[in-house]
């Protein structure tokens, strides 16, 4: 399906072709809301900078982490519906869409009990994270919780939890009770740590990756994803039919 490769070639690797992924569904640039971007003029540089790459659609995904980032349906929409009406307003040609990336917390049970309805990408996909200083509590039965009200989890960048290195069967155990993997491009790349490369390659060659994001908040993450390349992806990785970013 995919050949995420171009014809300019750098000196370690091919450069990468976001253009055949078409959609990112994961990023932070929806001004004043989380950690990502801080206002709206950084939102439209970040949007430029994604739409050059090459991406034709961008699915922001404002944290939802209730001690933090008290995010809700109606507080996302009203963000989105600023940054849509800047971007036609620039004359800026990307779609843009929104979800949240949600903490695996009370506040998100306390969501499911209520059975009040979370943002999603692709109808049903819900995108999760838990902490990345200790493992989780009861996260199989919230995600259960979560397919029996019909969602698909979408577990994002699991490379990053370094702790894992150390018991990565965990990742057969949320691949078999049906979660989605989505990597961050840039853990790749060196960004967060010798570590989660490490676990990055290790989940690439399970082929427990379904789709690729940037996971981008700021323009440093945008300036690293100019310099990606498809030599920082594993020896004789092949891309074929592997990622379904351009099908969400």
């Amino acid at each position: 399906m995919f050949g995420l490769f171009s014809k300019k070639s750098s000196k370690t690797g091919e450069a990468f072709a976001f253009s055949d992924l078409a959609i990112d569904m994961h990023s932070h640039i929806l001004p004043g809301i989380d950690d990502g971007s801080p206002d709206l003029d950084t939102s439209l540089q970040l949007i430029r900078g994604l739409q050059e790459l090459g991406y034709k659609k961008l699915i922001a995904t404002p944290h939802v982490l209730w001690d933090m980032f008290r995010n809700t349906p109606d507080t996302i929409r009203e963000k989105l519906d600023l940054v849509r009406k800047a971007v036609q307003k620039e004359g800026i040609d990307i779609e843009i869409d929104a979800a949240a990336e949600y903490f695996l917390d009370e506040h998100v049970n306390e969501l499911l009990a209520k059975k009040e309805r979370l943002l999603t990408i692709s109808g049903n996909k819900v995108l999760f994270e838990f902490s990345m200083a200790y493992p989780p509590f009861n996260v199989k039965d919230t995600l259960f919780e979560m397919q029996m009200q019909g969602y698909e989890p979408v577990f994002v960048h699991p490379e990053r939890y370094s702790y894992l290195l150390r018991n990565k069967e965990f990742y057969d155990e949320m691949k078999e009770i049906g979660c989605t993997f989505q990597l961050n491009i840039l853990s790749l790349s060196g960004q967060y740590g010798k570590g989660v490369t490490e676990l990055s390659h290790h989940l690439l060659k399970k082929d427990y990756y379904d789709l690729l994001g940037t996971d981008l908040h700021h323009s440093n993450h945008l300036a690293l994803l100019r310099q990606f390349h498809t030599g920082l992806f594993p020896a004789g990785f092949e891309f074929e039919g592997r990622f379904i970013n351009n099908r969400l």
